[in-house]
Order: C-alpha cells, then structure tokens, then sequence
C-alpha cells in the first residue's frame, strides 16, 4: 500500500520571512542619509536625539523596508526566476499578504512621519510615493534603467538628507545642504546600477531595461563609476570655494580609492559588483559624513 503526503500551502506569512521582505540589510543608506542631513543642519543634536532617532527608523525599517516589500510584491514574477527562494515566490509570504504587509506600512510611515512635524510628513510623503511608483503598474519606473536608479537614488540619499535636515531646523534648509544632497543623490545612480547586475536574467525575461540589459555589464559599470566619481568631484571644489579645505581633502583622499576599486571592478564587472558594493560604498558614504561635517561648520 502506498501513503502519499501533499504538502499543505501557507496561511499565514512566515516571521523570518517577514522580516527577509523588508531587507534590513537596505535600511543602512537611508539611515546613514538622514543622520548625515541632522549633522548638517547646524542644530545641536543633543538635545534632538529623540527627532534625529525618529527620523532615522522613519526612513530605515519604515520606509525602507515599506518600499522593499511593494518591491518585492510587485517583482513576485521576475523574482520567481531571478531568486525562486524570496518570501513571496517560495511561498514562505502566502496570497496576497506581501501586498497587504506594503499597504500596512505604508499607513504606518505616514503615521511616524507625521510625529515629525510638517517638514517631515510632507517629505514622507514624497518618499511614498517614490516608492510606489518606483515599482507598480502603470508607473513602474524600474523598467527604466535611467529613471528607475535616479528615483531610487534620490530617494535613498537626497530626500533623506533633506529631511534630516528639515526636521531641525523645521525650516528648508540652506542652499548648500540641498545641492550637497542633491549631488550625492546623482552619484547614488551609480550605486543602484550596480545594484540591478544580480537581476539581469529576470530583468531581460520581464523588460526591465536596467542599464546592465540594454548596454551590458561592462558598459553599464562604467557609466556608474562616471557618475558616482563624476559626484564626489563637483563636491570637492564646492567645499574649497565654502572654505573647508580639510573637509574637501577628506573627500578627495576616499575618493582616490574608490577609483583603485573601480579598476578592480572593470575586471569582472558581473562578478565584482556585490564585492563593490561593500567595499567602494563605503567610501561613498564616508564621503557624505565629511561632507555633513563640512556643512554644519558652515552654520
């Protein structure tokens, strides 16, 4: 006689599973971001460290992580052949909870964001919307490999910096806080195109013309080294011209190894890309410290 087994489909979304849908390991850069807009907002941070800390787990595990379950949600298709092992391909996130576990963050970001004031619940806002549009039809700006970086770019550094700022200060920030916000946003382009090398596959099955599809990968890498270099060199004689010589030192010396990185990159643009991101974003992102400091000393 034989006995068989089915194997009974989820109900309920797997907690671990959850928790791999809002990706923390993607909360850094906006955190980093705002953190970096507080410091340079010139207002002391030590009687702001309950708003600074708000606002730092606002755009991390909030928005964030809301904007990488709509994401993931709305890439269910091409993650089923990118990386069959994701919560909502694999099942381990059932039905439509991923769409569902989206929805309920996004009311909550909303919420927190309006505990920040109205600099802070209007910049949430935008960021919100960012993220929808970003991934959902009919809008799906991912589909674009020059759109899709730059609205994730600005997203993940601009619009965080601005806010960190903002929240401050409840005012718009300086003329320079935004351009230094803006400028790092650009390069962050860069850093998303390099971030869209893991999906190629999926990317070509379901046309999404990241840069890496429509140009390959070595071109694409090259492109994003340009742009996030391109960045970061437009900063340095900014902050000479604002008179922070050491400040723009500092950005120049992570600057120079970011490039030894890039040649590495070159190599094996396909291969080399994760290793990139760990190591030349880094320095990126240190660059945008110094560059913060630079700013608040100019208060």
């Amino acid at each position: 006689m034989t006995v068989s087994y089915s194997i009974q489909p989820r109900r309920l979304p797997e907690p671990r599973a959850m928790l791999r849908l809002i990706k923390p390991i993607t909360w850094f850069p906006p955190i980093w971001a705002y953190l970096c807009g507080s410091v340079s907002s010139g207002v002391p941070l030590s009687g702001n460290w309950g708003m600074v800390l708000l606002g730092m787990v606002l755009a991390g595990p909030i928005v964030c992580g809301m904007s990488q379950a709509a994401n993931d949600w709305c890439d269910r298709h091409v993650d089923a052949v990118n990386e069959p092992d994701r919560p909502i391909p694999s099942g381990r996130i059932p039905g439509r909870w991923g769409l569902w576990i989206a929805l309920a963050m996004t009311a909550l970001s909303l919420w927190v964001g309006s505990l920040l004031g109205t600099w802070g619940f209007w910049a949430t806002v935008a960021g919100v919307v960012a993220a929808w549009a970003y991934s959902a039809e009919p809008v799906r700006l991912k589909r674009s490999g020059w759109w899709g970086p730059g609205l994730v770019g600005l997203s993940y550094e601009g619009l965080p910096w601005f806010t960190g700022a903002a929240v401050l200060l409840q005012a718009a920030p300086r003329f320079e806080v935004v351009i230094i916000a803006l400028l790092y946003a650009f390069g962050a382009h860069g850093i998303m195109t390099l971030n869209d090398f893991k999906a190629l596959e999926g990317d070509r099955q379901h046309g999404v013309r990241s840069l890496p599809v429509v140009l390959g990968p070595e071109v694409a890498a090259k492109i994003a080294c340009t742009v996030m270099g391109m960045a970061q060199a437009l900063i340095i004689p900014l902050l000479l011209l604002w008179g922070k010589p050491w400040h723009a030192l500092g950005v120049l010396a992570v600057l120079v190894l970011q490039v030894a990185a890039m040649r590495v990159l070159f190599r094996d643009p396909k291969g080399k890309a994760p290793w990139y991101n760990g190591t030349g974003v880094v320095l990126y992102v240190t660059g945008m410290m110094i560059s913060a400091f630079a700013l608040r000393g100019l208060a």
